[in-house]
C-alpha cells in the first residue's frame, strides 16, 4: 500500500536511511544528535517533511522550508531540497507525487513561488522538476557552501 504523507516523530529511523542513500558521505549523527535535529525539524512550523511509505516503509522523501518575507505582500517563499527515492522503489513516480505534496503544502501555507535547486549534470532529475512543472531559465541559482576551515555561524 502506498501512502504520501508529511513525516511522523515515528519516522526518524527511515528518513535517516534514505538520507543515508542520497548523501553517503555526510558524517553520520549519533542518535542524541540525530534526536535534536529532528525535533527541531519536527516542530518547526516552517518546514514539512513528505514522505511515500510503501507497505510501512519509507521510500521516498522531500523537505519543503519556507520562509517568511516582507515582500510579495508578506507571502513566505518555499525552497524543496533533499528530494530522493530509494534504489528498490525507483521508476515508481513516487518522487514526483512527495514534490506534488509538498507544493500543495506550500500553496495552502500562502507561498508566492517554490524554488529547488538541483546539481547541474542530473538532467533525469531536471526532466522530473520540469514535469511537475519547475521552470528553469526564470530566476539564476547561485550557490555558496560553507568553506572547510569556517566556524560555526
Amino acid at each position: 500500500m502506498e501512502l504520501i504523507r508529511c513525516c511522523q516523530a515515528s519516522d526518524l529511523a527511515g528518513l535517516l536511511e534514505l538520507y543515508a542513500e542520497l548523501r553517503p558521505h555526510d558524517p553520520t549523527l549519533s542518535d542524541p544528535q540525530a534526536m535534536a535535529c529532528w525535533q527541531n525539524i519536527h516542530n518547526s512550523p516552517h518546514t514539512k517533511i513528505i514522505v511515500a511509505e510503501i507497505d510501512g516503509v519509507l521510500a521516498s522523501t522531500c523537505q519543503l522550508g519556507l520562509v517568511p518575507t516582507m515582500t510579495n505582500g508578506g507571502q513566505p517563499f518555499g525552497i524543496i531540497e533533499h528530494v530522493i527515492t530509494s534504489a528498490p522503489y525507483r521508476r515508481r513516480g513516487l518522487s514526483q507525487k512527495v514534490i506534488e505534496k509538498a507544493l500543495s503544502l506550500a500553496w495552502d501555507m500562502g507561498c508566492y513561488k517554490v524554488m529547488l535547486l538541483s546539481g547541474e549534470n542530473r538532467p533525469e532529475a531536471h526532466r522530473l522538476y520540469e514535469t511537475v512543472g519547475f521552470q528553469s531559465g526564470i530566476e539564476r541559482g547561485f550557490v555558496m557552501k560553507k568553506p572547510v576551515n569556517a566556524g560555526p555561524c
